[in-house]
């Protein structure tokens, strides 16, 4: 008995770790309508800080106050964010803000670097609470009792703040109905900004106060803002009742978990989220109007098919790229072969994010089952080149047909999350199961066939998969199809009325670029020769994400100059600096300040570009 109870007071302390960080994420979410991903930058950020002020300040008052201290500057540092780069932004697509946070992550992350190292560092133990105490005759940390009352102090504090404040009923106001608050004269700037700072403190609380618990290190970012996604989700957007709700209840899963269902504990709370989802589309306590608000998207101008010189561009383009395997060496035509495949999922990815109208943080999924598929069938049946390639989009527009079904029914974040958790799931199989995938081992020796071994040769097949994939897609955007679904996403009530079947389309959607975003992993599969389970995993989405969005998601272009750049960039960089994500996180915070529709998008808006198609 006294092992159970153990193990819910450690779920419950677990759970108000996250709530502190999911909570800010959420009031941040609810009011500015931000996916913000540096959030977890915010939490590690708090953590170095309290490590370095507690160092020191010594003493119990000094390790309290360096708790103190570290929030508040936590909190500045948000502010700073959004004085520099969101504030910029607030105009323009919602999506772009979310590339513009990632950015801050790259850049975090590499200042943290240079300031505290690589090493993990330990934190002092908390002051007068370093030992344990004994439950029915099992030892419990005493800060781990601290840290179980702290989270509903801070849900009081917070509903006091919301309920007994002017500026709580700005806040609740603004997440209920941005629109009315603006047309009102509150000054949203100002609320934005102290939205921002609210939130990030209470992220860096939440990173502070982890340094007696566990080593500070550079990981500590992406590990959290996915499980705090997760939090805010199930509970729903904007709802900070729902997320410390759903806190104790992932909290507790991970608790048990590992007890009843160890072989899933790395995808147990994702599992959790999709049942959820699933049940109940806006999370335990959200409300509709939240996630509607809160998709992202915004009216686009119409998308015209290329006239007379576009197609002249096009055709000199892939003139070009013929001609230069004569020119490079094979250095250079790896690289070039990886941003043709790196192109055609940034394709897909849009595929389903423009004309579809839905975003995904999982696309990487089906990238990686259209690897898997290709070395599969090598590993098990020893097959060859032409097979891999033909299983590689049946094995992911498979997976994309089953997991398409569940998530056309959610919309917004919530249908992103859901997406994510698919993902999770995936990568998860294909992590642990070692007799099929090979586990964290990989599959090795996906070599081309003979004819095709040649880097110039290699070259050639795939510019004419890709080249013929992304053209495909073009195609069938200017389709029935795909004008049906262009409507489904700009009005879905009205495409309804006139017997289209919205939902129906964006499954088929769904699973057609699922199944090219699988040739792109088989093609990426035979390049390196090895398949690996983290082509399915979340920096694979991103990457996705970041191409799609840096290039414009409301062009056809977009993605593919969006993903030749930020390949060029990340490949470049790292050749030439060890630094190379503070680089590739200003460069990419400038290029969306600069261009807040997206390179292509911002160049179509030019007067010579105008009546172009971009």
């Amino acid at each position: 008995m006294g092992f159970y109870l153990v193990q819910f007071l450690g779920g419950l302390a677990q759970a108000s770790s996250l709530f502190l960080v999911a909570a800010g994420l959420s009031i941040i979410f609810g009011v500015t309508r931000i996916v913000n991903f540096a959030h977890g930058s915010f939490y590690m950020l708090g953590a170095y800080l309290a490590y370095t002020l507690a160092e020191r300040m010594g003493g119990a008052v000094g390790f309290w106050s360096a708790i103190a201290l570290a929030a508040v500057a936590t909190g500045v540092v948000g502010v700073v964010m959004e004085l520099l780069v969101l504030r910029r932004l607030y105009r323009g697509p919602e999506l772009f803000q979310l590339l513009a946070t990632f950015g801050v992550v790259l850049i975090v992350q590499d200042v943290a670097l240079l300031i505290w190292g690589p090493e993990d560092l330990l934190g002092p133990r908390a002051p007068g609470l370093e030992g344990v105490v004994r439950i029915l005759g099992r030892p419990f940390p005493k800060y781990e009792l601290l840290l179980i009352a702290l989270g509903p102090i801070v849900l009081g504090l917070l509903w006091l703040l919301f309920h007994r404040t002017r500026w709580g009923t700005l806040v609740r106001a603004a997440t209920q109905d941005r629109e009315m608050t603006a047309a009102l004269g509150i000054n949203q700037t100002w609320l934005f900004t102290s939205v921002l700072f609210v939130g990030s403190l209470l992220a860096g609380l939440g990173g502070a106060l982890q340094i007696p618990r566990e080593a500070v290190n550079l990981h500590m970012d992406i590990n959290i803002v996915v499980e705090a996604f997760v939090v805010v989700v199930v509970g729903g957007m904007g709802s900070v009742g729902g997320a410390f709700l759903a806190a104790v209840l992932i909290g507790l899963i991970q608790a048990f978990g590992i007890l009843v269902f160890p072989q899933i504990t790395l995808v147990v709370v994702f599992l959790f989220m999709a049942v959820v989802l699933v049940v109940r589309p806006h999370g335990l306590m959200g409300r509709q109007q939240a996630t509607a608000r809160g998709a992202g998207h915004v009216p686009e101008a119409p998308i015209h098919a290329s006239g007379m010189m576009g197609r002249v561009a096009a055709v000199g383009l892939l003139v070009v790229l013929a001609a230069l395997p004569a020119l490079f060496g094979d250095y250079a035509l790896a690289v070039l072969t990886e941003m043709m495949i790196l192109a055609l999922f940034a394709a897909s990815l849009h595929f389903i994010m423009g004309p579809g109208g839905m975003v995904s943080f999982g696309h990487a999924a089906y990238f990686g089952l259209g690897a898997y598929g290709a070395g599969l069938l090598v590993k098990h049946l020893s097959g060859g080149m032409v097979a891999g390639l033909v299983s590689a989009p049946l094995f992911a527009g498979l997976g994309a047909l089953l997991f398409g079904w569940f998530c056309v029914r959610l919309s917004g974040v919530y249908l992103a999350m859901l997406t994510l958790a698919f993902a999770q799931i995936v990568w998860s199989i294909a992590f642990q199961w070692y007799a099929v995938t090979g586990g964290d081992n990989g599959i090795l020796g996906v070599w081309p066939d003979g004819w095709a071994s040649p880097r110039w040769a290699f070259y050639y097949l795939s510019l004419v998969l890709c080249a013929g994939g992304v053209l495909m897609l073009r195609r069938v955007i200017f389709s029935p199809f795909g004008y049906a679904l262009r409507a489904g996403r700009d009005s879905p009530l009205r495409a309804d009325a006139v017997g289209i079947d919205v939902r129906h389309l964006q499954w088929l959607a769904f699973t057609v670029a699922g199944a090219f975003a699988g040739l792109a992993g088989g093609l990426y599969a035979y390049s390196k020769g090895s398949v690996f389970p983290t082509l399915m995993a979340i920096p694979r989405s991103v990457d996705g994400l970041v191409m799609v969005l840096l290039g414009g998601v409301q062009t056809l272009t977009g993605p593919l100059v969006g993903a030749a750049v930020f390949h060029a960039l990340n490949t470049e960089m790292v050749r030439y600096t060890d630094h190379w994500r503070l680089t590739l996180g200003v460069a990419i915070v400038l290029l969306v300040v600069i261009f807040p529709q997206g390179i292509v998008g911002t160049l179509a808006r030019l007067p010579f570009f105008r009546r172009k198609e971009a």
